[in-house]
């Protein structure tokens, strides 16, 4: 599992690496702050930074630098001030897990300190849940008659 995190600053990776044995399945994060980084570590498109696409593509990007099988990645506005045209709490939020990739996006109130901690909560949830998802189906893969040859 890898990160990768803009507005956070390391706050995403921080609490990936409280989590209970996070030695074994935690590889790494990259705090992508600056465009640049963006562009030129992670793959990203140069362009705007604070869409869907790019959490798409930090997700994407940080999954074949780290050779991981899931990632979480967050980009957005923290505040005070509006960035690209977007008020401050403008968040995406983008999940890839079992070659999937789930973006979503949130508006959170609050001060900037506020903003990161509710992005950090709901990239978390979202990773719990599409996890759960995942496993679900490899269970139910696993388990089904139809699928033993495969």
């Amino acid at each position: 599992m890898a990160s990768a995190e803009s507005l956070t600053s390391g706050s995403l990776s921080s609490a990936l690496g409280r989590g209970e044995d996070a030695a074994s399945w935690f590889a790494g994060g990259v705090v992508a702050y600056a465009s640049e980084v963006k562009f030129t570590v992670l793959g990203v498109r140069e362009g705007p930074v604070i869409t869907a696409d790019c959490a798409r593509q930090m997700a994407l990007g940080v999954t074949a630098l780290m050779r991981s099988d899931v990632s979480v990645a967050v980009t957005g506005v923290g505040g005070p001030d509006e960035e690209e045209g977007h008020p401050p709490g403008t968040v995406y939020v983008a999940t890839h897990v079992g070659g999937h990739t789930q973006i979503t996006r949130h508006q959170f109130p609050g001060e900037p300190d506020e903003v990161v901690e509710a992005t950090v909560e709901a990239a978390l949830g979202q990773l719990a849940s599409e996890l759960a998802s995942w496993s679900d189906s490899e269970s139910a893969h696993q388990t089904n008659p139809e699928n033993a040859d495969r």
